[in-house]
């Protein structure tokens, strides 16, 4: 906390003098580019002997400005640097000040402009002529301008690290106080606009003062190049950074990579923007970790599927090979364990499960208590799915037996069944329906008595691959609960 507050004050005391040299250096070189122009027109001259006078008052409005700007600027950035460097979020009305800091400064600096072109005005009027008087208000008019536009701008840029944090609180939003289309105006107008003007103000009659016009408009090409450079590149650092920082955030996007965030520095479009691409990452991680939740529930093949076809009551006939597990003497296990203990053994169990069944593309369609019904060729179909679950059902025999925790059995059965959703249309399953799962769960009963722990029907092991048929050999019929005819039988060789 302590070094983030320290590491406040030094960015309040870079932002404090960063405004104070902006004050001091537009106000300064504005008052100077004014009096060369003025001198080139030859307008204190034009006012006879008593010019001095006005020499004396403008020096005097010069000195009184820069003292006004630098106590007004300081007085409107107390109410910032409180919260800044005691690291706390700001108040609504904070923020809303503090993200008119450029607007507050550039009414700062028009407003002692204005108070010195109109005291130098009615001073030239009343000295000189009516002439004088509209030459000196439209030479300091125009330097006004040219000032309060460099300022707003620049302000925008010293005021970024103030305005982030204030647009976390108050984001851009509604009606905008500053536009795009605002700082290309003012561009515009400092580039062009306010240069020409000065050229045909001085080009045209009538003739402002009596010196050099050459002189004078030469002055006012150089300051318009060096002005349009400065503006420009204020501009270009206060809309094509912010877009380049956002250009860059989609392409990461775009590779998939969602953990991105854009500081939102601007108030005008381009902070909707900075909002609405953080708004889409957040959007997109929740939608990750949504997916990636729906996967672990139902299994990855269910949740691309849903993703894919939608959630409906619907489904298909599919020729499934169903693998059962149950745990031996579930009941008795579960009054000599701790519930903690017997939670960790079904964990480990059940991770065996899905590891031998994702390893070879089956499903692991549900846990029920200390069983787990397994699918293999739905709902992604699947080249030769009793190989597959046969193979699974030896990989987690060993797999159990290697950690001595729990016992178990295992049945395989293939044949036709219905896989889709059931439920309602506010709660769905994916589960598989027909005679070859309720065959698996009869031989699971019988497998746990068998000393392999493993049962296949005979459709199951007649319909998979000679390499893991071999692993397999008869058991015999068995008169399976619920039925009438016995069931041929397979189990696990002793060395399978």
């Amino acid at each position: 906390m302590r070094k983030i507050a320290v590491k406040n004050v030094r960015v309040v005391l870079r932002t404090s003098l960063g405004f104070a040299a902006l004050g001091l250096g537009s106000s300064v070189a504005g008052s100077g580019v004014v009096a060369l122009l003025l001198v080139l027109q030859g307008l204190p001259g034009d006012v006879g002997d008593r010019g001095w006078v006005l020499g004396l008052t403008a020096a005097g409005i010069v000195a009184a400005a820069l003292l006004a700007g630098t106590l007004w600027t300081a007085w409107l950035q107390r109410r910032t640097a409180v919260w800044f460097v005691l690291g706390r979020p700001p108040s609504e009305s904070e923020a809303r000040r503090a993200l008119r800091l450029p607007v507050d400064m550039a009414v700062v600096s028009g407003t002692l402009w204005l108070i010195g072109t109109v005291v130098l005005t009615v001073l030239a009027g009343v000295l000189g002529s009516a002439d004088d008087a509209v030459g000196m208000a439209t030479v300091i008019g125009l330097g006004g301008l040219t000032t309060v536009g460099l300022t707003y701008l620049a302000a925008e840029w010293v005021a970024r690290p103030v305005m982030t944090i204030a647009l976390d609180v108050l984001p851009p939003r509604g009606s905008l106080p500053v536009t795009v289309l605002t700082r290309l105006v003012v561009t515009w107008a400092l580039a062009g606009g306010v240069p020409l003007v000065g050229v045909l103000l001085i080009a045209t009659p009538p003739e402002l003062g009596s010196g050099d016009h050459t002189a004078s408009l030469i002055m006012l090409s150089v300051i318009g190049l060096g002005v349009g450079a400065i503006s420009t590149a204020l501009l270009a650092r206060a809309v094509a950074a912010p877009l380049h920082r956002l250009r860059v955030a989609l392409d990461e996007i775009a590779r998939g990579n969602n953990d991105v965030a854009v500081d939102v520095d601007d108030s005008s479009e381009i902070g909707r923007l900075q909002t609405s691409v953080n708004q889409l990452a957040a959007g997109l991680r929740e939608q990750a970790r949504m997916r990636d939740l729906f996967g672990r529930h139902v299994g990855a093949d269910v949740a691309r599927h849903a993703l894919e076809y939608g959630a409906s009551l619907s489904g298909d006939v599919r020729e499934v090979t169903a693998l059962f597990v149950d745990v031996v003497d579930s009941t008795a296990l579960a009054y000599r364990t701790p519930p903690e203990e017997l939670v960790g053994k079904l964990n480990r169990l059940f991770a065996a499960v899905v590891s031998a069944v994702n390893a070879r593309g089956g499903l692991v369609n549900k846990f029920q208590g200390d069983a787990a019904l397994c699918i293999f060729g739905a709902p992604t179909r699947l080249s030769d799915a009793p190989t597959a679950a046969l193979a699974a059902a030896r990989a987690i025999r060993d797999a159990v037996r290697e950690t001595g925790e729990l016992d178990l059995g295992i049945g395989v059965s293939s044949g036709p069944v219905f896989a889709g959703q059931l439920g309602s249309s506010s709660r769905l399953e994916y589960t598989v329906i027909g005679d070859a799962v309720n065959e698996a769960a009869r031989l699971t009963e019988l497998a746990k008595g068998v000393p392999s722990r493993v049962l296949a029907s005979d459709a199951v092991v007649s319909a998979a691959l000679p390499g893991e048929a071999a692993h397999w050999e008869k058991h015999g019929e068995l008169e399976l609960r619920g039925r009438q005819e016995a069931t041929p039988t397979w189990t696990a060789a002793a060395q399978s």
